[in-house]
């Protein structure tokens, strides 16, 4: 089966890497185009095509669309991507088209996916079509009335299903989408996506920081890097006082999008203890040898550090109430604890992360395997 998988990111990389997660399930008996068009992100997996759209990204406001490259106009880019999207549909031709996100956001982006979903419509009637979504919604200060009703206006007309990457246990799409009674195509819950630490590369990982068995690991981390840094300074400057033993050592990763300024605070502190990096694509075998994640609370870090059942302490992003949701839901069974601002105080934190670290670790009862449930839902329908 030919499957385009189409998944724009505008701020982080949560969304690629869920996506790619999928892709790479699909991977094993499928052939798998991921269509991609946000900042440039690295995507190293054996066998998966990538077509790579000019490249648009959010304004730092979260306002408008903006080209990546400097200096060429926001219309170019959109008549660029629209044709070559058009284009790479008429010859694929796939059995299957997932769109990530849309049509419950990414409206910015409806100059392309539209005319799309017309053409696959149109010209490949025997193509399944399917938005994959994460378990909650942004919330709509404003107009959300309307917002919903598009969206149904859109999934009715184009679309044959939403694959919905949530255990129902948790959170179901009613929660923070108001009208799926309206909604005439059927809701798939798959499960949460996340990939399963290796035993062994943690092992590997713990041997090589020189951690003994009574030593403490923490892994300190936001997700892209877009937001969060200060999480990171609060806790770099609370493992500090943590330090008067030899038990105790932190990782950092601060990611790709984190400005140089805070970067190079952070890295220059760097001693034998406390490491700092961007990115590593092992993050989930990181989680497996931690006694401790300190950590903003976006779906996959979620996700991770649920199936790594690794104690955690998580800050949530203050803008909209989506990260804030999301842990208030997790189980916990104290394993898991809601880090507010006025804890990020370096005393304050230093404590709950000495408590924390001595947390058991826990096995989740959530579903967590949806990459390869979305794998069998789509197997069975097309």
């Amino acid at each position: 089966m030919k499957i385009a998988y189409y998944c724009q990111h505008v701020l982080g990389v949560g969304h690629f890497h869920r996506s790619l997660e999928v892709c790479r399930a699909f991977l094993n008996n499928h052939h798998v185009t991921m269509v991609v068009g946000g900042p440039d992100v690295a995507a190293h997996v054996s066998g998966l095509s990538l077509l790579k759209l000019p490249a648009l990204q959010m304004d730092t406001e979260f306002s408008s669309l903006i080209p990546c490259e400097q200096g060429v106009a926001l219309a170019t880019i959109q008549d660029q991507r629209r044709m070559q999207l058009l284009s790479f549909v008429e010859q694929f031709r796939p059995d299957c088209l997932i769109i990530e996100l849309f049509p419950f956001g990414r409206k910015a982006f409806r100059f392309e996916l539209e005319p799309m979903l017309d053409l696959v419509r149109r010209e490949i009637s025997t193509c399944r079509v399917y938005c994959s979504l994460r378990d909650i919604l942004v919330e709509k200060k404003t107009g959300r009335d309307k917002f919903e009703q598009r969206a149904v206006t859109t999934l009715n007309r184009y679309f044959d299903g939403v694959l919905i990457h949530s255990d129902p246990s948790m959170f179901v799409l009613e929660q923070t989408f108001g009208k799926t009674e309206l909604l005439q195509v059927p809701l798939h819950y798959t499960g949460f996506v996340s990939p399963k630490p290796s035993p062994a590369n943690s092992a590997k990982i713990r041997r090589d920081c020189g951690l003994a068995p009574d030593r403490r690991l923490i892994v300190a981390s936001i997700g892209s890097g877009s937001v969060g840094g200060e999480l990171l300074d609060a806790a770099a400057q609370a493992f500090r006082l943590l330090t008067t033993h030899n038990e105790w050592y932190m990782q950092i990763f601060t990611g790709p999008y984190l400005d140089e300024a805070t970067y190079e605070r952070l890295h220059n502190q760097q001693n034998a203890r406390l490491k700092v990096q961007r990115f590593t694509d092992h993050f989930i075998d990181w989680l497996g040898a931690a006694d401790l994640s300190v950590s903003m609370a976006g779906y996959n870090t979620c996700m991770n550090t649920l199936a790594a059942g690794v104690p955690a302490l998580m800050y949530p992003f203050g803008q909209n109430q989506e990260q804030r949701l999301r842990v208030e839901q997790m189980p916990r069974s104290g394993s898991i604890r809601l880090l507010e601002n006025d804890e990020l105080a370096p005393q304050k934190l230093a404590a709950l992360m000495r408590n924390q670290a001595y947390c058991q670790r826990y096995q989740s009862q959530l579903k967590l395997n949806g990459a390869a449930e979305t794998v069998k839902i789509i197997e069975s329908e097309c």
